[in-house]
């Protein structure tokens, strides 16, 4: 039994949810209104006979113990093994002397870093003078004060130090941190000293270094952070992700603004979804931790003027080259540029005129439209050939990363207007781009497209049955069919090995299932959000490989490490074993089911009459057969809740079972189409 398997056979989920959500029992399941989205109707499940859950709502996500635990509280897989093992007293990762070592100094510089907010905060509440600065100067309320636990460092050279060393840390503790700095004659003095102390915190809400603003007009630099230490990096660090997460989240919108004052005024009006870089411009840790992890839009609020500006652009430099694209270079992600008037910062409008912010959010440009007014805006009327075309040289890639083809060839209109060339001769420059920069096939067009399908009629549902079902509602004296079942579970192990070992070998690969999706959906946006959404966990039904493929999204939001390292390095033994033998199969297991000869043969004879396999195409594939059994699965817990729904709930029910139907027979199309090119 691996380790999560074991976590989950001494963690009853309905008992572990039930600290977080007020469940009520129905039937054999218990429901309650979805923690994850505001709703009046309660449409979140939760199975105690499959230890799952499910929201049937606008979320439609669901999972086990680990998913809902990651969910809920933001962990990563992680952090929710050790969390939940510790609660069900499993040892989870036996730890060497030097691992343990260095997680208690974790520990005790965490601790120091919490006490020195806790310290400046202090210092703030008994300080007239600057509270009133606080107050009246930044328009922070008392509140925000102290939900932000903003504080104030003293002036003084030893004053923090003193207090913090009574405490029992050493001065090397602090130094560790950065609250102290060591002269070269080794004397040992604040680093901070007569600013407004802005604590920054990780993800997960503890306190990892601060930001300081100077109060003394004279003092410079007008802002402080922290120095690089074992606790922050700023360059994977987001200011007020910890507070923005859920709404990040819930709205799939993330505002990056360029400093925390920012991000605090907006907190304080109520708009939670913003956060701040650390630095001039977006890193590619910082663009991970958002997208597409918890946003699928990014817009981008940095300051109005030329610096702004220029951090933006490199922003968009750095968005384009790190957000996942498919192959083709095709950005995913919708990303935009908010403008503010008057050249303000955020932090100054919200202040003034807090009502003006969700308008300026809503009305945020397109990349494509932003880097062409500020590229050609400084243009002479009479620029050159050259100096032309350098510019859309520079723009290319940007308006080129795009999946969709319409936006593509507006774009690239507006840009030839603007540069005074002719279109044809853009085009030109495009497709001598795409050639360059293109390292992976071209999407392999289909001869017949998936069958079109008129706009869903929510109002009544008149579905034929489906092939695998008896009518509308499934037959309770359906005849069982183990033979059947046993060899519909061989096939889902050994495409759920297959798609796990191939996304390893390839990451990008997962981008190609995802497009695939996204070309059966043909633009309609509820099979998007719902049984052709992207690729993911719950695809996986086996334990094992669900865990697995866990640890793999993880693996994909850090950039330390190639992702199998990351695997192989953040599961247990047992699982280990699963992926070396289960998983990463050798190039001959994968290529016997696709051989016309005696797979009996000797090697000889194998090679010899080999074909040539598309190892992508039949992942894209198998993720296909995947998605189908998800969604019968799917559909059966949605068979189930119509028994118990009313009226208005059944019409919702009904319109999710006829989009399953819908995803269903395209993906089945598809499947027979790939099969008829394959044989």
């Amino acid at each position: 039994m691996s380790i999560t398997d074991e976590v989950k056979s001494r963690l009853d989920i309905v008992n572990y949810i039930q600290q977080f959500v007020p469940l009520k029992k129905a039937g054999r399941n218990y429901k309650a209104c979805c923690p994850f989205h505001n709703e009046k109707t309660p449409s979140f499940v939760v199975n105690p006979d499959t230890q799952t859950w499910r929201c049937f709502g606008s979320c439609a996500e669901g999972g086990d113990l680990f998913t809902f635990a990651q969910k809920y509280h933001g962990w990563a897989f992680s952090e929710a093994l050790g969390e939940l093992g510790k609660l069900a007293g499993v040892q989870v990762h036996p730890q060497s002397a030097e691992q343990k070592h260095q997680a208690e100094r974790l520990d005790v510089l965490r601790g120091l870093t919490q006490a020195a907010a806790d310290y400046y905060y202090e210092q703030l509440t008994r300080n007239e003078a600057v509270l009133r600065y606080a107050r009246e100067r930044r328009g922070f309320t008392d509140e925000t004060l102290r939900t932000h636990a903003i504080g104030y460092a003293p002036d003084g050279w030893q004053t923090a130090l003193d207090y913090l060393k009574g405490l029992g840390y050493g001065e090397q503790d602090l130094v560790d941190v950065g609250l102290v700095r060591r002269s070269e004659a080794g004397r040992v003095y604040d680093y901070f000293r007569n600013r407004l102390m802005i604590p920054i915190r990780d993800e997960r809400g503890r306190v990892i270094g601060f930001g300081a603003r100077a109060l003394a007009a004279d003092d410079n630099p007008k802002y402080l952070n922290s120095p690089q230490t074992l606790l922050f990096d700023k360059s994977r660090t987001l200011f007020g992700l910890d507070r923005a997460k859920r709404a990040i989240r819930d709205s799939e919108t993330a505002v990056i603004v360029e400093g925390y004052m920012d991000v605090i005024q907006a907190h304080q009006a109520g708009y939670l979804n913003v956060v701040a870089q650390m630095g001039t411009a977006m890193t590619e840790p910082q663009l991970k931790m958002l997208a597409p992890r918890l946003a699928k839009k990014i817009i981008l609020a940095l300051d109005a003027d030329a610096a702004g500006q220029n951090a933006t652009m490199r922003s968009l430099e750095v968005a384009r080259g790190t957000l996942r694209a498919d192959y083709g270079g095709k950005l995913s992600i919708d990303i935009r540029v908010l403008h503010i008037p008057d050249a303000k910062d955020p932090d100054d409008l919200i202040r003034e005129a807090p009502q003006e912010w969700p308008g300026l959010v809503d009305a945020a440009v397109p990349v494509a439209e932003f880097v062409i007014n500020l590229e050609t805006a400084g243009l002479p009327a009479n620029a050159t050939v050259q100096e032309r075309e350098a510019v859309a040289r520079r723009l290319l890639p940007i308006l080129l990363a795009s999946e969709n083809d319409l936006y593509r060839q507006d774009n690239l209109q507006k840009l030839a207007m603007r540069l005074r060339f002719a279109e044809n001769a853009l085009l030109t420059l495009a497709a001598e781009h795409q050639r360059i920069e293109q390292t992976r096939p071209p999407r392999r067009v289909a001869e017949d497209t998936p069958p079109d399908f008129p706009p869903l009629d929510y109002s009544e549902l008149d579905v034929p049955p489906d092939d695998d079902e008896n009518g509308y509602l499934p037959s309770t004296s359906k005849p069982d069919r183990p033979a059947r079942q046993a060899r519909s579970a061989r096939d889902a192990a050994r495409w759920e090995a297959d798609c796990l070992g191939g996304l390893l070998q390839d990451p990008d690969l997962l981008y190609q299932i995802n497009r695939k999706f996204r070309e059966l959906a043909e633009g309609n946006a509820d099979l998007l959000a719902g049984p052709l959404a992207e690729f993911g966990i719950d695809d996986f039904s086996h334990s094992d490989f669900q865990m697995l493929a866990r640890v793999f999204a993880e693996a994909l939001d850090q950039d330390d490490v190639a992702p199998l390292d990351y695997l192989r390095a953040n599961i247990d033994d047992v699982l280990r074993q699963i992926l070396e033998t289960d998983v990463l199969v050798n190039h001959l297991d994968q290529l016997k089911p696709y051989l016309r000869h005696g797979l009996s043969a000797d090697l000889t004879t194998v090679l010899k009459h080999s074909v040539e396999v598309d190892f992508r195409a039949e992942l894209v594939r198998n993720a296909l057969r995947l998605r189908r059994q998800r969604i019968e699965r799917e559909r059966e817990d949605l068979y189930f809740l119509m028994v118990d729904a009313d009226a208005e709930q059944q019409r919702t029910l009904a319109a999710r079972i006829q989009l399953s139907i819908v995803a269903k027979r395209l993906i089945d199309s598809e499947l027979q189409h790939q099969t008829r090119q394959v044989y």
